[in-house]
């Protein structure tokens, strides 16, 4: 049996030249990793989210994205939309369960709790439902989500927030 490391890897903001790279993150994570959940049509709906590079690379600008990287390279992302919603967070195959997204999802939950969130929200997919529960979240609610001509089953998950340093009461 081998034991995976768990890997620290530097975070820092998205930058509109990371657009391709991540889209390539995306595709390979969903690609690669939900098949046990989700049949080759949802997948391929699910993956053409990121067909319209422009279109993704929009999404990520209008959140808060962190770019994990691992010897120069990117590996990981994770989008926080408004103050308290996980939107994106995904990492590449060759990383999983090195901690990149527990690092990733880690730094979400602070910094809704420095924008004054007291909960973060996710739609997670039956893939990552159990990645959710095991950092503290509460499934809420099973959900359908449309994409193209399928439909993708998700729970909307949730955790409650302690209060950020030096923030008032």
């Amino acid at each position: 049996m081998t034991s995976r490391l768990k890997t620290s890897a530097g975070l820092r903001p998205f930058l509109a030249a990371d657009t391709q790279l991540l889209a390539e993150i995306f595709r390979a994570s969903v690609g690669e990793l939900t098949s046990d959940d989700y049949s080759e049509a949802q997948q391929a709906a699910w993956i053409a989210a990121a067909d319209d590079e422009d279109v993704f690379g929009a999404r990520l600008d209008g959140a808060l994205t962190l770019v994990a990287i691992i010897d120069g390279a990117p590996v990981g992302f994770a989008a926080l939309k408004g103050a308290d919603e996980i939107d994106m967070l995904y990492v590449h195959p060759a990383v999983v369960g090195q901690g990149i997204g527990a690092q990733l999802c880690e730094a979400l939950e602070k910094l809704a709790a420095a924008r004054g969130a007291t909960k973060l929200a996710a739609d997670a997919s039956d893939t990552a439902l159990g990645f959710f529960e095991h950092r503290g979240f509460v499934p809420q609610r099973r959900n359908t989500v449309p994409r193209n001509d399928e439909w993708l089953a998700t729970t909307m998950v949730q955790k409650p927030l302690a209060a950020a340093q030096g923030s008032k009461p």
